[in-house]
């Protein structure tokens, strides 16, 4: 046991019990925080001195960096039974996350920094889902803008294979080393269509879908908006489909017909995203369940805006769990050629 995994496990188990996000946080954010920390004990003053940790959690951190489990942790291991061990399991089979931002629009790192991130937790892909032109306010990035980026983890990956083919560690499991595989998230227009040249999105590996502005429309105009979007075939994944912001001053989800949605999610092999954001937990638990039964496919995504943050996605897999879904209907946890096989077909079909 070390303490970022037994802060982490317990963000799992938290989740799993359904807490608020708020607790749910301050054990990612406490996880975060230890990176700062030497080697070896530490006791709960040394560990409250750290930014975002608190009384509950520097205890955790005392206790882990010891070895041992620490008494929280034990206590909701105690009573989470053998579906929360089976839903960590599940975390476990996680191969990649497509939703992820670079300092290119709106997110803190660099591309190389955030894959560096995602190889580390022992994925095999990653997608880089940099905003699309009309989020203004996050640097969206224009058609030249992306295109200079797909160059960019072109050359990236490049550097990756020439590094893997000289240390054989670096070569992980699965079908080959890690990658970064190129995307959008695109923003969904008013009349469904999505923000950026249909060249330039046929050019990509996922497309992510997401509704970024007028989230309080009526619902007729807003299923409308979505129905379009989601039947696109260039469409991959519905990103935070509500729009909702659970902490803080908080906002409400957006009013749409999700039956309608998730119905037309699954006639067309759109995957439905589980928001692993703490702020957002998207989709509420009632619309995740009628996406269960409308049988779609689901991604688990971070919607990580910084390499510390690729660790949230336990917290999906433990909501994903708890409504019973399996790898064959998690694509984050289909091996790369998989997931492409999957997202790229639609190309042949399009004009």
């Amino acid at each position: 046991m070390d303490p970022a995994t037994a802060l982490r496990r317990i963000a799992f188990l938290l989740e799993w019990n359904d807490a608020s996000p708020y607790r749910v946080r301050a054990f990612h954010t406490a996880a975060d925080a230890v990176r700062a920390l030497p080697p070896g004990p530490v006791d709960a003053v040394q560990a409250r001195r750290l930014p975002g940790v608190g009384p509950v959690t520097a205890e955790v951190i005392a206790q882990a960096s010891t070895g041992a489990v620490p008494r929280y942790l034990a206590r909701l291991e105690s009573t989470a039974g053998p579906a929360a061990r089976a839903g960590w399991d599940l975390a476990a089979a996680a191969r990649g996350d497509c939703h992820l931002h670079s300092d290119w629009s709106d997110g803190g790192h660099p591309i190389e920094e955030m894959a560096e991130a995602a190889r580390t937790l022992g994925h095999d892909w990653a997608v880089l889902t940099d905003h699309s032109p009309r989020l203004t306010i996050a640097h969206g990035l224009d058609p030249e803008r992306l295109r200079r980026q797909l160059d960019a983890v072109a050359a990236h990956n490049a550097a990756a294979r020439n590094a893997a083919a000289h240390d054989t560690a670096g070569h992980n499991a699965g079908d080959g080393p890690f990658r970064l595989l190129t995307g959008i998230e695109c923003d969904i227009l008013e009349d469904g269509s999505l923000d950026q040249e249909p060249e330039l999105l046929d050019r990509l590996d996922v497309v992510v879908a997401s509704v970024h502005s007028k989230l309080r429309a009526d619902p007729e105009p807003m299923t409308a908006r979505m129905l379009t979007a989601v039947r696109d075939p260039r469409t991959n994944v519905l990103g935070h489909c509500t729009g909702r912001i659970v902490t803080g001053r908080g906002r409400p989800p957006s009013r749409f017909d999700a039956a309608a949605v998730f119905t037309a999610c699954a006639a067309a092999g759109t995957a439905v995203e589980i928001n692993c954001r703490p702020e957002r937990r998207d989709p509420p638990d009632e619309l995740l369940r009628l996406a269960v039964e409308a049988g779609c496919l689901f991604a688990v995504d971070t919607d990580a805006h910084a390499p510390e943050q690729l660790h949230w996605f336990t917290s999906g897999y433990a909501r994903a769990a708890r409504f019973g879904l399996g790898p064959d209907r998690l694509v984050t946890t289909w091996p790369r050629e998989r997931l492409l096989a999957w997202a790229r077909p639609a190309a042949a079909r399009r004009p």
